[in-house]
């Protein structure tokens, strides 16, 4: 199964949305050896392919990708210091929780460093609630903000976790899916391809990151940018939609 994307209006996500194939990097300077990376020849999104990917009037929440706006973002300045962690520009709940945040600088074809090794992660799962197969689904969405200056891009696999790991026979119920699984299935011949799904600042994206392949991306932009994130149970439609 793909990503389930929430919009109402095709021509708004073409204008936003990229697909080209996903890759296994080898020697790459900036990435770990194995990383699965996007080839980069990116094509706009067709009407048939949209509505493969459209979720259904009564989509879970917890599988739903949307892209968010937050205009007041844009008047916040990303000079003082992580000032998300005490004011987020929405009202959490008590089980909203702040996860991290990052500056990206332009031009990266991705952004998560792996901190053991300081090479980039490439197309990854994350691991937050750290759930097994059996109730991978049932993880928390994740909140992304973009606070700018520059804009930066979503990168989602359009095959989850479950799929993989049915497809490589690790689909034990006990089985934790990891980033891990992603390059195998891609090492193995397994087609994969990712959306590229373009953010400015003062927007977002609310997406299962421990369920659907992704990273973020800078690719051919001139500005860096600095993201925050969050963690919670979203209903859809919580925030104002772009698409």
């Amino acid at each position: 199964m793909g990503p389930l994307i929430v919009f109402t209006d095709y021509v708004k996500l073409r204008d936003r949305c990229r697909i080209t194939t996903l890759a296994v990097a080898h020697d790459h300077p900036a990435h770990e050896d194995g990383a699965v990376v996007p080839t980069g020849r990116w094509t706009p999104i067709s009407p048939t392919e949209a509505d493969l990917l459209r979720a259904p009037h009564q989509a879970p929440e917890a599988e739903a990708v949307e892209l968010v706006a937050f205009p007041a973002l844009r008047t916040l300045s990303t000079t003082h210091g992580p000032w998300w962690t005490v004011r987020p520009p929405f009202t959490p709940s008590p089980r909203t929780r702040y996860a991290n945040h990052t500056t990206s600088p332009a031009g990266d074809l991705t952004v998560t460093v792996n901190p053991a090794n300081g090479k980039r992660l490439g197309i990854h799962l994350d691991n937050w609630d750290r759930l097994p197969y059996a109730h991978r689904r049932l993880s928390r969405r994740r909140l992304c903000l973009n606070a700018g200056p520059g804009s930066r891009y979503l990168l989602i696999g359009d095959t989850d976790a479950s799929a993989i790991c049915r497809r490589l026979g690790r689909d034990d119920p006990a089985h934790h899916p990891h980033t891990d699984d992603i390059r195998a299935y891609v090492r193995a011949g397994h087609p994969l391809r990712c959306l590229r799904l373009r953010l400015d600042p003062g927007e977002g994206y609310l997406a299962p990151t421990e369920l659907l392949p992704h990273d973020g991306s800078t690719m051919d932009l001139p500005e860096p940018s600095t993201a925050a994130f969050w963690l919670d149970h979203w209903p859809i439609r919580a925030f104002p939609s772009l698409i």
